[in-house]
């Protein structure tokens, strides 16, 4: 069996439902040892479930282990990368997929909410970016495995509705398009030590699929097409970006949807135009608009019909 990520160690956060589950398997599948960091909390970030990340780590057998603690915090992020070293004798490969969702519109939005949201969906992944990229930097340089390792992997499991929006999801869209910022400034930084970290906008059936309220024909459309859409194309290039041919791609935004893969533009002047005084900004302004962005969800942008 072709196994590119035997003697591999991969952590996935959110791993025992949907697509974090799916990518645990993929990347078992591949060959790696596969750390399931999943506490088995809700949609919502409530209350919580060990057994989640058991009975997958069980099913999968010797190279799989479950971490059952909440990694929102930097103690339990740095737990759970030392588990991993302490199980499997490393740690290659980092994928932050674990999420909650908590909607209101902005102007009925609890605080708290929003912390909930910003902690699990972006403070996380930073925790255990922070608590693996010193050990990545180290294995790089003590040659891990033998010869030149050259190695190590972060993905970011994002959203669509970071860059588009979507009604009542100023946390989940806030956190999402953070993580896409975080995504950028970790392959920076990590670029001499050849570690990769690139980010994936997936689109499948999930549970925040599942939750999505629908506020137009257009939007209902979009519901009913995604709960068609399997998770696998999204654990394949998830898998794909962990192998060897991912060495050479870093800070890129991908998106998935069904066997359709998209390379999603980043933001970056469009237009240009020249204000001399406060008088011209009428001028320059209307010289811009053609190139405004239109107000539209991102459920709207991709109602269309995906391919499977």
């Amino acid at each position: 069996m072709n196994q590119p990520l035997h003697d591999r160690v991969a952590l996935v956060t959110g791993g025992g439902r949907s697509i974090g589950r799916a990518i645990a398997e993929a990347l078992h599948r591949a060959g790696a040892a596969v750390v399931i960091a999943d506490s088995g909390t809700s949609i919502a970030g409530t209350g919580a479930d060990p057994t989640v990340a058991e009975a997958l780590a069980k099913a999968l057998g010797a190279r799989a282990a479950a971490f059952t603690e909440s990694v929102a915090s930097p103690s339990a992020a740095k737990a759970a990368v030392d588990f991993a070293v302490a199980r499997f004798g490393g740690l290659d490969i980092l994928v932050n997929n674990a999420a909650i969702l908590r909607d209101a519109f902005v102007f009925k939005a609890d605080p708290g909410d929003w912390d909930a949201v910003l902690r699990t969906n972006l403070f996380a992944p930073f925790y255990l970016i922070a608590a693996a990229t010193p050990l990545l930097r180290d294995q790089a340089k003590a040659a891990r495995s033998g010869g030149t390792y050259g190695w190590g992997r972060i993905v970011n499991l994002v959203s669509t509705a970071g860059f588009y929006g979507n009604y009542g999801q100023a946390a989940y869209a806030a956190s999402k398009a953070g993580l896409v910022g975080l995504t950028r400034v970790t392959a920076l930084d990590m670029a001499r030590a050849h570690v990769t970290c690139n980010a994936v906008a997936p689109f499948a059936a999930t549970r925040v699929t599942e939750s999505i309220k629908p506020q137009n024909p257009t939007q209902q459309a979009y519901k009913d097409r995604a709960m068609t859409i399997p998770a696998a194309p999204v654990a394949d290039l998830v898998a794909y970006l962990a192998g060897d041919a991912g060495a050479t791609i870093t800070g890129q935004l991908f998106g998935v949807r069904g066997r359709e893969i998209f390379l999603l533009s980043q933001p970056r002047p469009v237009a240009s135009a020249v204000a001399e005084t406060a008088d011209g900004l009428d001028a320059a302004v209307a010289s811009l608009s053609p190139h405004f962005v239109a107000l539209e969800t991102d459920l709207e942008a991709f109602a269309n019909k995906p391919v499977l």
